[in-house]
């Protein structure tokens, strides 16, 4: 039994054909089989649920997070707006009312 092939665009599994082509479930990502993607490979996060984050998406806090360096907390529910998908540990930058922050998208749901 063949397995389907991965997306070349988010990397993901759930694949399905139509016979003319291929697509993704997860990011709606269409190849042709053979195809080579000549797309720059984008920094990928998903959020506390699973969902694909991309650039500019508001997302919400799922729990209280100190702030390194100072007493100040984000708190859980607090909306951030116009994210930006970086590579690394962090792998989201944004501004919060504290300033710019890079958070880590596991402590994030898209809103």
């Amino acid at each position: 039994m063949e397995s389907n092939p991965s997306c070349p665009h988010c990397n993901q599994t759930t694949t399905y054909t139509d016979m003319t082509a291929w697509f993704c479930a997860d990011c709606g990502h269409e190849w042709q089989e053979g195809e080579v993607s000549n797309e720059t490979s984008e920094p990928t996060a998903r959020d506390a649920n699973g969902t694909v984050l991309r650039d500019g998406d508001t997302v919400t806090l799922i729990k209280d997070l100190k702030v390194r360096g100072t007493s100040s907390v984000l708190k859980m529910g607090t909306k951030i707006k116009q994210i930006r998908i970086v590579d690394g540990d962090h792998d989201i930058d944004c501004k919060t009312d504290l300033g710019p922050m890079m958070l880590k998208s596991e402590f994030l749901k898209k809103s």
